[in-house]
C-alpha cells in the first residue's frame, strides 16, 4: 500500500507547478517548489527564484507564519542540510514546528543527499520521500546530470529545410525558418545556462548568442566558443558588449591568449581529443565546474555531429522549414564513419509541434523511455 494518498499527490503537483516558475531564474540552483498545508488548507507556498536568495521552503514558511506549526510541507526536492549560499532549510522547517515533510526527489548533491531527510527524522518530523520524484528530476535535468556525472545536460538545436539543409553551398543561411521559430529559439536560449557554438560558425555568421524578445525575467546565458586553435577574431560581435564570452581552447598560445583577454574574452583550457579538436567531454566538464546546468549547442554540422557521436548530447531539437534547398546545400549533420545501418544513432521522439509555418521536432538521443 502506498504511503501517499490522493491529497499528497495533488499538493505535490501544486508544488511542481510552482517550481516551474523558477525555470529561467533559479540557475545554477535547482527549480524547487514548496506548499505548506494545515488541516487540508494551503497556508503558505513559494518557489525558489534566484541563487543566493531564500529557498522555496523559507519563503513558504514566511508566508505561513505561525500556521507553519503542525503543517505538512510538500517540497519537490529534499530540503538542504548544509550552509551554501543560504542556511539549511531542514533546520528552518524543524524550528517552525512543521509536523510532516513530503519530499519529491532526493537531492543528488553529495553534500545533501539523504542528510536533509535524516536531520528531519532525528528531530521528530514525519518524513516521506519519493513522491513524483521523476517529475522533479525532469524539471532539473541539468542539475541532476551535473551532480551525478559532472556534466551539464546538452540540447543541440538545428534549423533546416525539409531536405535537411542548414545553409546554401555558399554558406548563406539567414533565414531558413520563420520569425515564430526564431522567437521560440530565443525562449530555449533564455532557459539555458550557456549557449555554445564553434569558432567556424562564429567566423562565418558573427552571431550575438543572446536571448532576445523574451517577455519574461531570465538570467542571461553564458556564451561559449569552442576554439581549439584560438582563431576567434578580436573584433567578433560577442566581444563588443559587456556580457562577456568564454573561449575554450586546446593549448598555450601566449600571443593569441593575450589579444583575446585584452579584447574581453575569458579563456578556459580543455584537453584535445585524438582528432586534435577539443574533447566534448573535457569542454563540458569545464562548464559543469562553472555550475552550468543546461547547455544549448547551436553550431555547424561538424561540431554538432562530433558531439552527437561522442555521446554527450541529450536532446536534439530540429526546426524544419517548409521549403527545399537542394542537394548542394550544407548538410544537417556531419557524422563520420557510419557505414552500415547497425551504426545508426537512435533517437526517441519526445515532442512535435508546429511553430508558425515550421515544424519543431524534439528527440532524446538514444532509445527507450524518457527519464
Amino acid at each position: 500500500m502506498s504511503e501517499f494518498n490522493a491529497a499528497d499527490h495533488a499538493w505535490m503537483a501544486r508544488a511542481l507547478r510552482l517550481a516551474q516558475r523558477g525555470q529561467w531564474t533559479a540557475d545554477p540552483n535547482p527549480r524547487v517548489g514548496c506548499v505548506l498545508v494545515r488541516d487540508g488548507v494551503c497556508v503558505g507556498e513559494a518557489w525558489h527564484e534566484r541563487a543566493g536568495e531564500a529557498h522555496a521552503e523559507i519563503l513558504a514558511l514566511r508566508a505561513a507564519g505561525d500556521q507553519s506549526t503542525g503543517a505538512t510541507a510538500y517540497v519537490t526536492l529534499e530540503p538542504c542540510s548544509h550552509y551554501g549560499r543560504t542556511p539549511p532549510c531542514a533546520d528552518s522547517l524543524i524550528e517552525a514546528g512543521v509536523a510532516r515533510v513530503v519530499a519529491g526527489a532526493t537531492d543528488p548533491n553529495p553534500r545533501v543527499s539523504g542528510q536533509g531527510l535524516e536531520r528531519l527524522r532525528q528531530a521528530g518530523v514525519a518524513v516521506a520521500a519519493g513522491l513524483m520524484a521523476e517529475q522533479s528530476e525532469r524539471l532539473n535535468p541539468g542539475f541532476f546530470r551535473r551532480m551525478r556525472a559532472g556534466l551539464p545536460y546538452v540540447r543541440a538545436k538545428i534549423a533546416a529545410s525539409l531536405d535537411g539543409r542548414t545553409a546554401m553551398a555558399s554558406g548563406e543561411s539567414q533565414w531558413i525558418t520563420g520569425a515564430p521559430a526564431r522567437r521560440d529559439v530565443h525562449r530555449l536560449r533564455a532557459g539555458s545556462s550557456a549557449i555554445v557554438t564553434g569558432v567556424d560558425t562564429l567566423i562565418a555568421d558573427n552571431p550575438q548568442l543572446t536571448a532576445r524578445d523574451v517577455e519574461a525575467d531570465f538570467i542571461a546565458p553564458r556564451r561559449v566558443i569552442i576554439d581549439t586553435d584560438l582563431r576567434t577574431p578580436t573584433d567578433a560581435g560577442v566581444l563588443s558588449d559587456e556580457r562577456g564570452v568564454v573561449v575554450i581552447h586546446g593549448g598555450a598560445m601566449p600571443s593569441r591568449e593575450n589579444d583575446l583577454v585584452h579584447a574581453g574574452a575569458e579563456l578556459w583550457q580543455a584537453m584535445p581529443g585524438d582528432d586534435g579538436h577539443i574533447s566534448p567531454s573535457s569542454a563540458l566538464e569545464a562548464m559543469a565546474a562553472a555550475e552550468l546546468n543546461e547547455v544549448l549547442l547551436e553550431a555547424g554540422p561538424r561540431l554538432t555531429g562530433a558531439w552527437l557521436q561522442a555521446g554527450v548530447v541529450d536532446e536534439l531539437i530540429v526546426y524544419f522549414a517548409p521549403h527545399l534547398m537542394g542537394h548542394e546545400g550544407r548538410p544537417l549533420l556531419a557524422l563520420n564513419g557510419l557505414e552500415s545501418l547497425a551504426q545508426r544513432l537512435p533517437l526517441t521522439l519526445l515532442d512535435e509541434r508546429r511553430v508558425g509555418d515550421d515544424l519543431r521536432l524534439r528527440w532524446r538521443v538514444g532509445e527507450g523511455e524518457e527519464v
